[in-house]
């Protein structure tokens, strides 16, 4: 049986909506899974005529109504579904940040993880969100990923991984000031990100996944002489790793780190912060890129670049990342299905 995945509209200032649109014209998109979008009729209806594109949809108001026998797409209408007024496109400027465009992504989003929560789902594929949008509009937590976690009622461990063309960057630290990096360091709490770096690429269908982990500090410490992070906390915890028959290696040097991974040496590599992986991986190849939210209860992807505010409404934005992030949306969620079968 195919996996039930749902396709989350993305910020309605963006691209979002147009890629949505081409996304559902493949062929190969269409028969991969059981999909159900999640949005508001209105918007879809906007990135349609962007993408110049017109998929045939079957049109529902509650997920009880859900039907995909006949192989097509369910568009789930946010605005009937929870009771909400439609957004008002005439209040939406392209490229330009709406607090009703970041309303509309929560209810949204909220509705899809919802759904998750009652096993409705088995996969999240969410178009590009634009996180000032969703601030003014009440997110309330430094990102969506941690707003998922609250929204799922899910207390284990998450974070966000980067995968460009079979290369994984994980995280330690993701959106916090880089002042406090240092001080968020633990043995315990990198233990914690190899394991979890192992297990998501254990979903992503990696028998033994290779971890290369990264040092804090320029030439990895050298021996202590430019900090003691890599003798006191890293290393500790690689060695911790490995003895839970994690195979994982460092502390590496991150200006040398990425090209290990480029040449196939470790299938993944864990930062210490946000830009040390973001920087080189989206160097590697920012137009494939796709995020995956590794840990949650449900296999949660997107694709690594942003809303696009200069391109968006011209019918220029490149379907292939958001094309690669639903398509590790169904094979984590069948992989996961299968493992629990």
């Amino acid at each position: 049986m195919k996996p039930v995945i749902a396709l989350v509209q993305g910020d309605a200032a963006g691209i979002g909506p147009e890629l949505l649109a081409k996304l559902l014209a493949h062929d190969e998109v269409r028969d991969a899974a059981n999909i159900l979008v999640i949005s508001d009729p209105g918007v879809f209806a906007m990135g349609c005529r962007t993408a110049q594109t017109d998929p045939a949809l079957h049109m529902i108001s509650d997920y009880g109504h859900a039907d995909f026998s006949l192989g097509r797409p369910n568009l789930l209408d946010v605005t009937q579904c929870l009771g909400t007024s439609a957004l008002d496109l005439a209040e939406i400027t392209a490229g330009e940040v709406s607090t009703k465009a970041g309303r509309t992504v929560l209810e949204g989003f909220g509705l899809a993880l919802d759904l998750a929560k009652e096993r409705q789902i088995d996969g999240l594929c969410f178009l590009p969100f634009n996180k000032q949008a969703m601030h003014q509009a009440g997110l309330g937590t430094e990102d969506e990923l941690q707003w998922a976690k609250a929204r799922l009622g899910y207390d284990g461990r998450a974070s966000e991984f980067n995968v460009i063309d079979g290369m994984w960057n994980a995280r330690v630290t993701s959106h916090v000031p880089l002042r406090e990096v240092a001080d968020r360091l633990s043995v315990d709490g990198i233990v914690a990100s190899i394991e979890l770096a192992h297990q998501t690429l254990r979903v992503a269908g990696f028998e033994r996944p290779r971890i290369a982990v990264a040092a804090l500090n320029p030439h990895a410490g050298d021996g202590g002489a430019i900090g003691r992070e890599e003798i006191e906390i890293i290393r500790p915890a690689v060695e911790r790793a490995k003895k839970q028959q994690i195979a994982c290696e460092g502390p590496f040097p991150s200006d040398t780190l990425y090209i290990k991974v480029r040449d196939g040496r470790y299938d993944c590599a864990l930062s210490m912060y946000h830009d040390q992986g973001q920087i080189a991986i989206k160097l590697l190849g920012f137009e494939m890129g796709v995020s995956v939210h590794g840990g949650l209860p449900l296999p949660i992807t997107t694709p690594a670049h942003g809303t696009a505010f200069d391109i968006a409404g011209l019918n220029r934005a490149n379907v292939e990342p958001v094309r690669r992030a639903f398509l590790m949306a169904v094979e984590m969620a069948a992989n996961r299905r299968a493992d629990s079968a």
